[in-house]
């Protein structure tokens, strides 16, 4: 299905309620899907799999900037080659273990002040016992 398929299908739902301007939207949508990617609108086969970006790759493909990763497609229609930005298992497995260590450590600060904090309320409690015993 192709990526604004469910967009069109919203569109002709507000024709009901308003006809003169439908087809302005529907031909902004057209124009703006042609500049999309082939892989955004079209079906694609990957043709190498996820891996690094090069030193030359991250500086000459935009697609490198947001992960680092890309990989290569060709779409079945217009049967161009691409690149596509993408994550790999490495990555996200790094990404995994750095998150996870964070909330251990977290839980470990937040342990030790309510160790800290029991401590507190247990000896003001004992003097509260004490000034009692005393007074009587």
């Amino acid at each position: 299905m192709p990526a604004g398929a469910g967009r069109r299908g919203l569109l002709q739902g507000r024709r009901l309620c308003c006809q003169a301007e439908t087809p302005v939207r529907e031909e902004k949508q057209s124009v703006s899907t042609s500049n999309l990617p082939c892989w955004m609108v079209e079906e694609f086969v990957v043709a190498e799999e996820c891996a690094p970006c090069s030193n030359f790759q991250s500086k000459t493909t935009p697609e490198c900037g947001s992960t680092g990763y890309v990989e290569k497609i060709t779409c079945s229609s217009s049967k161009r080659n691409e690149f596509k930005s993408c994550r790999s298992a490495l990555m996200e497995q790094h990404l995994f273990w750095k998150f996870e260590g964070a909330v251990v450590a977290v839980a470990l600060v937040f342990a030790c002040l309510v160790i800290v904090r029991q401590r507190l309320l247990d000896r003001k409690a004992l003097e509260k016992v004490r000034k009692q015993i005393e007074s009587i």
